[in-house]
């Protein structure tokens, strides 16, 4: 709807614009040839909108550099069908209308979409008004699929927490059933708080900049905090934790976001692992290029991941193996949540990985370098002089 507004109130301002100034001195033009008045091409072009101006021959007679950005225009003719069809059936009602339209240009699996209003003006004149709303498409798109994602999530353990119970309840006279069934409740419960709890981490994290009031956060008490986070876990698991640490330094940020990061992926490397496996988290400071950053490497030698599966292992509720993932209590939104501290902060995460011989998922933060200090002897020398 706030499109809507926006692209209304500009060619509203256009029209009223156009209406004034049909009242002054007429501008030289081609004969049969209409011309936009300047003052309604400077309001298209200080509002920063996509604008056409299409004449009644459907011949673009001036366009705004977003419109002729986003390819609505082809040398002085409409690029778009879809849109050409609505700017003839204003011409023909003479009404406004809005509709949308796909970019054109665009490939179907990658659509582009415009918000289009087409309005008339006078001299036989339409205005074209076009907003890019793929961005908010694809953002609600998402949104409705990780709705979608958690209604089924969550339906899972409260499904069996259900069953679960009618269970305990017809096998009141048999004391070790009763036993088995609400251990799996007990499971099934705990998986389920996890999930609640990560999806109001995720939640928030979406919601909070964690560079508004940042501190400097010292990366080797955060990856030491991670780590004792899950030593039990490691050793229930007999799984081996080994913290390296070459004195990074520190990065601005939330050190309590980052480590919650750092502690899903290692409770992810501890969770692919098998029993009796290491897992390593190295931290150190490395130049790349003409910048520093501070590098946390998580490095297991599991059951590894398959190339097929590298790239949208980052995704929400994505599982490489979901009956692993299950039984281990995973939700699928560690990594999803790595990820978004990681870009929060500034940085990247990547992961290699080999089927068999395991994974290292690396994050890379900006290095915090402190203000230079001036040298002493010259501190000493401008005070002498």
């Amino acid at each position: 709807m706030s499109s809507w507004l926006v692209v209304c109130a500009i060619a509203l301002g256009i029209g009223l614009l156009m209406g004034r100034h049909s009242r002054r001195d007429p501008v030289p033009a081609e004969p049969d040839r209409p011309a936009v008045p300047p003052d309604a091409l400077i309001v298209a072009i200080e509002s920063g909108a996509a604008a056409l101006f299409v004449g009644n021959e459907d011949d673009v007679l001036d366009a705004t550099e977003p419109a002729r950005a986003m390819g609505l225009a082809r040398g002085n003719r409409v690029a778009s069908p879809r849109l050409l069809e609505l700017i003839r059936s204003v011409r023909r009602t003479g009404l406004a209308e809005h509709a949308m339209i796909e970019r054109p240009g665009s490939t179907s699996a990658a659509p582009a979409n415009l918000a289009a209003a087409v309005a008339p003006l006078r001299d036989g004149i339409i205005v074209v008004l076009a907003r890019d709303i793929s961005e908010e498409r694809r953002i609600d798109l998402s949104r409705r699929d990780f709705v979608t994602n958690i209604s089924h999530e969550l339906k899972t353990p409260i499904g069996a927490i259900g069953l679960l119970s009618e269970a305990v309840e017809q096998a009141s006279d048999d004391p070790e059933m009763v036993v088995r069934f609400a251990t799996r409740m007990q499971r099934e419960s705990a998986r389920l708080t996890e999930l609640v709890q990560q999806i109001i981490t995720l939640s928030r994290l979406q919601s909070d900049d964690p560079l508004r009031e940042a501190k400097g956060v010292d990366i080797s008490f955060v990856v030491r905090r991670a780590v004792d986070r899950l030593s039990s876990t490691a050793r229930a698991r007999r799984v081996t934790l080994t913290v390296s640490d070459r004195e990074p330094g520190d990065v601005i940020g939330d050190g309590g976001q980052l480590i919650d990061a750092v502690a899903n992926l290692v409770a992810n490397a501890i969770a692919y692992s098998h029993e009796g496996a290491r897992v390593a988290v190295t931290c150190a400071r490395r130049r790349m290029g003409d910048d520093e950053v501070v590098e946390i490497a998580v490095t297991d030698n599991g059951i590894g991941i398959a190339e097929a599966d590298q790239e949208r292992i980052f995704d929400r509720f994505y599982r490489v193996d979901p009956d692993r993932s299950r039984a281990s209590g995973g939700t699928g939104l560690g990594l999803s949540i790595v990820k978004l501290v990681t870009e929060a902060h500034g940085g990247t995460v990547s992961v290699w990985s080999k089927v068999g011989s395991g994974s290292t998922f690396t994050l890379r933060l900006p290095a915090w370098i402190p203000p230079a200090q001036p040298d002493q002897r010259t501190i000493d020398q401008e005070v002498a002089s």
